[in-house]
């Protein structure tokens, strides 16, 4: 996936990446090395992640038109006939 993230937010999650390696691992990995990995991750892992929140997107947005729907039949007037 290419995203392309403001630099503020990129600095964060490549923190977040190089603090995480050390927790588990013990082990220092540079900011090259992190980046690499967040590359990685979003290529391999991202589509996964993307497809998951056009789902849940996707449920919310059917739950508001059931509930549109709804409210809407709600306001009809009977006819006579």
């Amino acid at each position: 996936m290419n995203i392309k993230f403001p630099r503020d937010h990129k600095d964060h999650i490549i923190r977040s990446i190089q603090e995480y390696f050390y927790r588990q691992n013990g082990e220092e990995i540079g900011e090259i090395a992190a980046e690499d990995f967040m590359n990685f991750a979003l290529k391999e892992i991202g589509p996964f992640i993307y497809n998951e929140a056009i789902k849940d997107a996707k449920s919310i947005i059917d739950d508001k038109m059931m509930n549109l729907e709804e409210d809407l039949s709600s306001l009809e007037r009977p006819i006579r006939k």
